[in-house]
């Protein structure tokens, strides 16, 4: 009986051992690229740093700017601007795509446009966006030219304050709506047909068929896909940086680019240290909020 204990435990031992194996490289990977950056962005929000001169703390220094910087809360505004437009575009637009790719009932149609909608993701930002520049010029733009044959007169897509927005949207809307399609698709796929018959015997129609039993089913997918679009758009940047170089002025400019031009353009790194962990705060309270606010929503029970 002893002997049997010894070797159950011998037993449980080895398995802790090797799952402590699988978690080494994801664990020491997070060391090193995550959890280290964010010490080190912490301490160097005490110094003051340019990479010529040897850096020298300034204890609160840092901190104290915020109050005083009406550009960094400016930067922020427009962020929250960009979320607001752009995450409801994506996962709207995802959700009618994956619906209308996901009611074709051949499978090379299916191919054909999942890899229509997915080829914009691979192609690098900074590879298309000369053709994107050249299309929303307000003089010599294509997307001008044809709204001129409408009668519509030239709109200065990148060179107002207003219309940067939409711009930008059009452009990301074209770059990023690949991913969120495929994961809602994938979502949609994975629902019981069984589900979608009861509710046609039992007379519901197209609408109700999609907000009890379609958003139901694919909640777990659509709360990963806006928990993710809400990070990556709080810290976005290609799009106002390559796109609309941040203006006209500071109308498009973001907290991302704002860190980038803090810490590379003034060499200004412990300032833009702090910038970064205000970002990083942000991020992390509308996500915990999210997923506070998930269990009223979310359904994981498919049973």
């Amino acid at each position: 009986m002893i002997e049997r204990k010894k070797g159950k435990k011998g037993l449980h031992k080895n398995e802790t051992l090797i799952a402590f194996g699988f978690l080494a490289p994801a664990t020491v990977l997070f060391f090193l690229f995550v959890l280290v950056p964010i010490v080190w962005v912490m301490v160097l929000s005490f110094l003051k740093y340019d990479v010529l001169t040897p850096a020298r703390f300034i204890g609160l220094r840092n901190w104290r700017r915020l109050g005083n910087d009406p550009r960094l809360w400016l930067t922020l505004k427009n962020t929250v601007k960009f979320v607001g437009l752009i995450v409801p575009m994506h996962v709207i637009i995802g959700i009618v795509l994956a619906l209308g790719v996901n009611y074709i009932k051949n499978k090379i149609g299916i191919y054909i446009y999942r890899t229509l909608f997915y080829f914009p993701t691979l192609v690098t930002s900074a590879s298309v966006i000369i053709a994107w520049r050249y299309m929303l010029s307000t003089d010599t733009g294509m997307i001008n030219y044809y709204l001129g044959l409408l009668g519509i007169p030239a709109i200065p897509w990148l060179s107002s304050s207003f219309w940067v927005y939409p711009s930008t949207m059009l452009f990301s809307l074209w770059k990023f709506h690949g991913t969120i399609f495929l994961y809602l698709f994938i979502g949609l796929q994975a629902i019981d047909h069984g589900l979608i018959e009861a509710a046609l015997i039992d007379g519901a129609n197209a609408w109700q068929r999609f907000w009890h039993i379609t958003i139901p089913m694919i909640s777990p997918t659509l709360f990963f896909v806006i928990i993710v679009n809400l990070i990556n758009c709080f810290q976005i940047f290609d799009e106002p940086f390559l796109l609309t170089k941040s203006g006209p002025g500071d109308a498009s400019r973001t907290i991302s680019v704002y860190i980038y031009e803090t810490a590379y353009g003034s060499q200004n790194y412990g300032y833009a240290s702090v910038a970064a962990l205000v970002l990083l705060v942000i991020i992390m309270v509308v996500t915990l909020i999210q997923m506070k606010g998930s269990n009223m929503w979310v359904t994981y029970d498919r049973e």
